[in-house]
């Protein structure tokens, strides 16, 4: 560490700048940069931490990015540096910027930091919301693994219908080149090549793609919404994990998942999404018990008494289904929603139970490199496998942990085919799901009155 940190050891660091350590996970840190710190000369960020995401840390947030008062960018360290590094920077300050965070583990970390001597700070949506010059509705959830992207393809298929022109913007994965993610757009699958995209990114991106709709991501948010504003009549956009909005929305949709009833209470800052809410969606009605939807209901009442509430599904669509029955099969589940998302199945296992597996081919003896790690980090994943992908060396893992599993079938429950990326030696099931709604009041009308609102018509 000592020779990262020499350019702070030469530098003339004012103590009336309040001193900062940002605590993140490669997206809402670089946000809250961005907008609150970059260019401040009240404070002077020292060193960014990183949690949750893999091979993130050791980086360095770029110059060319970090603005004048960083000429040499800005180091980024595991967070389980952190004590340490509030006494070697003397720290006055630390901003915790991630998301889906248990508020026992978010407190814990506050604890960490106050023991060490700095403020412990959260920075709410006043500071950070970017406003959009086009009418903007923002989808978010109350954890990982709500439904939040079959949610958005709905939404703008609904809104493309009306002939309106969509663009959606993504929630950071910025995983790899900074400055060359500062503004990324896609338009085609090719792009997703272009850009070198991880399975995380693929997984959000592609399926709005395939649709015809264009989406963006990168780093810096306000350049991004920019770039999006010039081709668009609306903006979507489309959260990560539990986290609050970029921008400020003109409708604010969250969704809640029953499968998980009490999160809504108990998870940062999916609370604050709730709250925040214009629209509820209680998703995965379908396949969850009364009495989680009942715990939703109420919890919903009491946050967001004048919310409009919407009952959906997200039925299942299983290509090569009858490949699994009576067959041993080894289920691949999205990463994120298996491992800081906390579920311990997804649409992959639900299918499996559906049409008849005869059992479940455990991974953690196959597994390879990376998805170990994986599986030490996140013990409670149990006997499913994450498709991590955050980078080429994680692909290759996943690829080499499938074959040489003993497994009959592979059930893909990922938002992205992955036999595409990787090559699976062994039969697969694709799982992929949609936006079911149930009864009324439906997104259709609330679109179209959202729409008569904040669009002009047409001219005759």
């Amino acid at each position: 560490m000592q020779e990262t940190l020499t350019y702070l050891d030469k530098a003339v660091m004012s103590r009336q700048a309040k001193r900062v350590i940002i605590i993140g996970a490669a997206g809402r840190d670089f946000h809250n940069f961005n907008t609150v710190f970059r260019d401040n000369a009240q404070y002077r960020v020292v060193a960014f931490t990183a949690a949750q995401i893999p091979d993130i840390d050791g980086r360095r947030y770029p110059a060319e990015l970090a603005g004048s008062l960083y000429p040499e960018g800005i180091p980024i360290f595991n967070q389980a540096e952190l004590p340490e590094l509030i006494r070697r920077f003397d720290a006055d300050e630390c901003v915790f910027s991630y998301s889906d965070v248990s508020y026992q583990e978010v407190m814990h970390v506050a604890s960490v930091v106050n023991a060490a001597g700095a403020d412990f700070r959260l920075i709410g949506p006043r500071a950070s919301m970017i406003a959009s010059t086009k009418p903007l509705i923002a989808i978010g959830a109350v954890r990982t693994g709500c439904g939040k992207s079959q949610v958005s393809r709905h939404i703008i298929e609904s809104l493309m219908k009306q002939g309106l022109r969509v663009v959606a913007i993504r929630h950071p994965m910025p995983y790899g080149d900074l400055v060359a993610q500062k503004v990324q757009r896609f338009a085609t699958v090719e792009d997703l090549s272009l850009h070198n995209c991880t399975i995380e990114e693929m997984e959000e991106y592609e399926p709005h793609v395939v649709r015809g709709n264009v989406i963006y991501a990168g780093v810096d948010y306000e350049a991004i919404l920019r770039e999006a504003e010039k081709e668009a009549d609306i903006i979507v956009w489309d959260g990560g994990n539990n986290d609050f909005p970029f921008y400020r929305p003109d409708l604010m949709i969250t969704i809640v998942d029953p499968h998980r009833p009490g999160h809504e209470l108990s998870y940062y800052p999916g609370e604050t999404t709730l709250r925040m809410a214009d629209v509820v969606i209680i998703n995965k009605m379908e396949s969850a018990s009364p009495e989680g939807i009942q715990i939703v209901r109420e919890n919903i009442q009491a946050l967001a008494p004048k919310a409009i509430v919407v009952d959906a599904a997200s039925p299942l669509r299983v290509e090569g289904a009858e490949l699994i029955r009576g067959k041993r099969v080894l289920v691949v589940e999205d990463g994120p929603t298996l491992s800081h998302g906390g579920m311990k199945i997804g649409a992959g296992t639900v299918a499996a139970r559906k049409f008849g597996a005869a059992s479940f081919v455990d991974p953690r003896p196959f597994a390879t490199g990376k998805l170990q790690q994986t599986f030490e980090t996140y013990p409670e994943i149990g006997s499913v496998l994450p498709a991590m992908g955050y980078g080429q060396q994680q692909m290759r893992d996943l690829e080499a942990t499938i074959n040489a599993s003993d497994a009959d079938v592979v059930v893909i429950g990922t938002p992205i085919d992955l036999s595409r990326i990787i090559s699976i030696q062994k039969p697969t099931a694709r799982v992929t799901y949609d936006l079911q709604e149930i009864g009324k009041p439906d997104l259709h009308e609330i679109l179209a009155a959202f729409v008569e609102k904040h669009i002009e018509p047409m001219p005759a």
